[in-house]
């Protein structure tokens, strides 16, 4: 980063502050890192799970594969899905919390005996197909936040700050050289003015 300073106390005390700023923040931008990190974890576990269980109820829907002709077309329907929102380490993510099924009414004694059976295997898989999709969502929100905290946390630490503490370190240098020159020139000076009045 280049960074453009003049070469005087004002600006000296703008860079201070700004590298303390950047300073003071760094521990919290890699806490927060570490926490994406870990919460990262756990969403892909969580999708790995529902992505496990999914599986298992798909398992079990082919083996009655044969069956689903008989099943009324329209009879279970999606009414309403529920997803909260909780922030994770300052970053709204999505939270599965449901999901309502409408079941038009149908006849016990003109369906096959199984339909009340298949009814609530539906909605099972539709209730797990949602969570995995939201949870999808979840880990692909929480991979953007972190990688994007990585990022400032690099810029931080590896560009900012050490482009700050140079920005400083030469004005401070420039500010003593500026500072001697003069102490020298008035030592001169003096020097001449006593030669010339002795």
């Amino acid at each position: 980063m280049a960074l453009k300073f003049q070469y005087n106390k004002t600006f000296l005390q703008q860079l201070r502050k700004e590298l303390a700023v950047r300073v003071n923040a760094l521990p919290t931008l890699q806490a927060k890192e570490s926490a994406l990190r870990v919460e990262v974890k756990k969403a892909h576990n969580l999708v790995e799970d529902v992505r496990k269980r999914l599986e298992e109820m798909e398992r079990n829907l082919q083996r009655t594969n044969r069956l689903w002709v008989e099943f009324p077309d329209g009879l279970v329907r999606i009414k309403d899905v529920r997803i909260g929102i909780k922030k994770i380490a300052g970053v709204k993510t999505p939270v599965f919390e449901g999901v309502s099924v409408e079941v038009s009414p149908f006849s016990l004694f003109s369906e096959p005996s199984w339909v009340p059976d298949g009814v609530e295997l539906l909605k099972q898989a539709a209730s797990l197909r949602i969570e995995r999709d939201v949870a999808l969502k979840k880990v692909e929100i929480l991979e953007y936040a972190r990688k994007k905290t990585t990022q400032k946390v690099n810029l931080y630490e590896k560009v900012q700050i050490p482009a700050y503490e140079e920005g400083i370190r030469k004005i401070k240098r420039y500010l003593e050289d500026k500072d001697n020159l003069a102490k020298s020139s008035q030592k001169i000076l003096k020097g001449r003015l006593a030669g010339a009045a002795a």
